[in-house]
């Protein structure tokens, strides 16, 4: 079986972020990581083949070095890889979409699609769904519980309040993981090293007559979080503290 996993490199949760030049940010010094969701995804496919043979393939969009994220992925099962290079911070959903589509058809379409429910840094939630529609397969996303056998996918999915949905997909499919798949591996030294002797093949972007300028999302001005206030304690009886809370939500806060 030959499993695709669409892994993005994403700045660790506790970077702290610096804004640069209005629509962008200080990525230097800034630890980056495979999306942890994405992580859900890759430990499935690894676990697959593991069990029944195959390759897993990543498949990467992003700058250069965003190679760092791909030998962490392939450090924890991937067999090899394709990073498409693009030149901006941020590539919107559509075009993210498109060029794994056209990296994936030129490699071959798989038997499975992993990807995260979503990414941690621009939580666009849309790229798995468009990618599916770009390659005319079905998916699932917010994927929890998955059995694979003869030919379809049966996956659980939580739709709120406790509530799951079972859904079940013909081969192939693009699966989007969530927290509670699995419990993706701790990399050991010895595979770390081998990761770095994997083949990573890296495609630029224009070369699948992809225009990075086309994107229909552009980050005119990122702001930083404002400073919270702080927290105020309300004191006296309960009628007084409503009323008290009322006066700060129409006079302080002006929200009422």
């Amino acid at each position: 079986m030959k499993i695709c996993v669409c892994v993005k490199h994403v700045p660790d949760t506790a970077a702290t972020i610096k804004i640069a030049g209005g629509n962008g940010f200080e990525d230097s010094e800034i630890k980056f990581v495979p999306n942890p969701y994405d992580e859900y995804g890759l430990e499935e496919a690894v676990t697959m083949v593991e069990k029944d043979g195959g390759e897993v393939v990543i498949v990467t969009v992003g700058q250069a070095a965003a190679t760092s994220t791909i030998r962490a992925a392939m450090a924890m099962g991937g067999h090899r890889a394709i990073l498409v290079k693009t030149q901006g911070q941020f590539l919107d959903s559509t075009l993210t979409a498109q060029a794994l589509k056209a990296a994936i058809e030129e490699d071959g379409l798989p038997d499975m699609i992993f990807t995260g429910k979503g990414s941690v840094d621009t939580e666009s939630f849309q790229v798995q769904y468009r990618l599916a529609k770009l390659l005319n397969l079905p998916i699932v996303n917010e994927v929890s519980k998955l059995i694979v056998s003869d030919g379809k996918a049966v996956a659980e999915r939580e739709i709120g309040s406790g509530t799951r949905q079972v859904i079940e997909v013909g081969l192939p499919c693009v699966i989007g993981a969530t927290k509670g798949l699995n419990e993706p591996r701790y990399p050991k030294f010895p595979d770390i090293m081998k990761a770095k002797k994997k083949k990573i093949k890296e495609i630029e972007l224009s070369s699948l007559g992809i225009d990075e300028s086309m994107g229909r999302v552009v980050i005119e001005e990122l702001e930083p979080v404002p400073e919270r206030s702080g927290a105020k304690i309300l004191k006296g009886s309960l009628d007084e503290q409503l009323t008290e809370l009322v006066r700060i939500l129409k006079e302080d806060d002006k929200v009422l």
